[in-house]
């Protein structure tokens, strides 16, 4: 037995959350068992048109899937657990996880009507579960922007493995007690085989700011602005950030009023298992603001990121239904820019200067990454044998290998990898050993995974050039024209201002048509070929477009 162990190798393959930011999902695979570290979501870049989430491509557990043992989550951040709806659709398996993330988990549950079908395991920080026959997952405390976030030791016969999740150092977090160092320490003196190590704020140096340092900020803006109404838009799932305005709000004797579909999901599950602490009546529906006046009242609303349909943004452009910016409102932006959103967060920003109120976004967050020194104080502790930097885009993957350099680790031992390739290790051993499917499912409305790069490129194609239908009806017999043809233009140009161009168009599909008559053409597919290639090289000579082109031929 014991020479099986030590023959087989540990494997370990993330099929989400490197090279960029969000869709979490590493695997860790020993003999028959599989075990799955978080399943998030990412959301969409410019680029994909129509595309509401991006999740992970799971090919390579649907596989394997009489060996997945179950699902750890580190902690409750969409990042982290946004996919599980539409993975446990296909992959059924139990779920572990601390109170608060169960919590947000069942949520999302219910919306799919999964929870019957769902396995759901609750577990304390602190606490060892065993999975199949080879894994023992320790829930190492850790601190993040978010309540009951943990670090995980994964015990394997190859040696044990620690995986951050996000986190940062906070020796006053909000809730909760702080990061458990000391537990780190002695699982670094055991020798660890493994780190895989949270990346996104590596390169930001020195030290994070404690989140109590925010609590001080809104005590500041609250005292300055006693006769207006503020308003705070921060991420739904940063319960630490709600609590901060809440209590600011007690101080200073104003209700509040949660607005958001998220943030209301959000506060009423947290306050529920005991991570939100709200006075009594302290809280008041939307409909009841009109009864306060504008110094009584704080609204947490969502849509700190520009999101088109999040509360603050339909405010911004007079979409909210119940609530109307107006002049000299105060509004705090409590988050950074996700990379890549900063266009859609200033324009929301520039309409609510437009519309008077005054927009606050200096010192008002705290990132719940951790910066260098408290990454390195994290590899000084734990010491691993060997390296893979996670969580983050190839430049911040890049940067914290050299930070593990620059602490003594050798370069040998640090492997930055790509979603899908796998990587063997034993105890003394750590390689690249080729790579399974992997790569990006798209969410469209209902659809999972039926939009793929075609449809996005034809979406991309009429989105930048248009279509010009044309429809005709030919005699079956004889193949000639009986009506038609027909021009319709969309998204191309507008048809009352250019009938000459239509015209001419027309007169090029009647040549077409008449010459696949003389030449005895019948077939309809040859036909629409050569309709089309006749158009567009027409279309392109006079206008320099080449829209998306549909002949559409009906026969009588």
């Amino acid at each position: 037995m014991v020479h099986r162990k030590t023959r087989s190798k540990l494997r370990f393959i993330s099929l989400g959350g490197l090279g960029e930011i969000g869709k979490n999902l590493n695997v860790f695979e020993y003999e028959d068992d599989i075990v799955i570290v978080d399943c998030g979501l990412a959301f969409p870049a410019d680029e994909m048109l129509g595309i509401d989430l991006v999740i992970p491509d799971i090919t390579y557990l649907l596989k394997n899937i009489h060996k997945v043992r179950g699902i750890v989550l580190t902690h409750g951040h969409e990042d982290h657990i946004g996919s599980l709806p539409y993975v446990l659709q296909e992959l059924n398996v139990p779920i572990y996880g601390t109170k608060l993330t169960i919590g947000l988990v069942e949520n999302k549950l219910k919306e799919h009507n999964l929870l019957k079908t769902t396995e759901r395991n609750v577990v304390a920080q602190g606490d060892t579960i065993k999975l199949g026959e080879h894994f023992k997952v320790e829930f190492i405390r850790s601190n993040h922007s978010i309540a009951d976030a943990v670090m995980l030791a994964i015990t394997t016969p190859v040696g044990t493995v620690l995986h951050t999740g996000d986190f940062k150092i906070d020796y006053t977090p909000i809730s909760g007690a702080t990061l458990d160092l000391h537990r780190l320490a002695e699982i670094g003196k055991k020798k660890v085989l493994l780190m895989l190590a949270d990346s996104t704020s590596v390169e930001r140096s020195g030290y994070n700011p404690s989140e109590k340092m925010v609590g001080k900020k809104f005590d500041d803006i609250f005292s300055n602005n006693t006769d207006k109404r503020i308003m705070v838009a921060t991420f739904a799932s940063n319960v630490d950030r709600v609590q901060q305005v809440i209590n600011s709000a007690t101080k200073f004797n104003r209700k509040v009023a949660v607005v958001g579909r998220s943030m209301v999901n959000v506060v009423k599950t947290a306050s529920e298992l005991g991570y939100l602490n709200i006075p009594d009546n302290m809280l008041i529906e939307i409909n009841e603001i009109k009864r306060y006046r504008d110094d009584q009242v704080v609204i947490i609303m969502t849509g700190s990121q520009g999101e088109p349909m999040a509360a603050l943004s339909r405010m911004a452009s007079s979409d909210h239904k119940q609530i109307e910016i107006k002049h000299g409102d105060v509004i705090i932006l409590s988050s950074t820019p996700i990379p890549g959103n900063e266009k859609t967060v200033f324009k929301v920003v520039n309409e609510l200067f437009k519309k008077g109120a005054q927009v606050i976004r200096e010192d008002t967050h705290v990132s719940g990454h951790a910066a260098q020194e408290e990454l390195k104080l994290v590899h000084t502790l734990v010491r691993p044998k060997f390296f893979i930097p996670v969580h983050g885009e190839y430049r911040h993957l890049q940067k914290h290998a050299e930070l593990a350099v620059e602490l003594g680790m050798s370069q040998k031992n640090i492997q930055i990898i790509s979603i899908g390739e796998v990587v063997e290790f034993t105890h003394d051993t750590c390689k690249v050993a080729g790579s399974v499917t992997s790569g990006q499912v798209l969410v469209d409305g209902l659809g999972v995974g039926d939009v793929g790069n075609i449809v996005l490129r034809d979406r991309k194609h009429l989105s930048q050039d248009g279509l010009l239908i044309v429809v005709m009806t030919l005699e079956k017999a004889s193949g000639t024209v009986v009506s038609g043809p027909d021009i319709i233009s969309r998204g191309f140009v507008y048809v009352r201002e250019a009938e000459n161009l239509m015209d001419e168009a027309k007169m090029v599909v009647r040549k077409a048509v008449d010459r696949c008559e003389q030449k005895r053409i019948m077939e309809w597919s040859q036909i629409k070929t050569i309709v089309k290639d006749d158009l567009r090289e027409f279309v392109w000579q006079k206008t320099k477009r080449s829209p998306m082109i549909l002949p559409i031929i009906m026969e009588i």
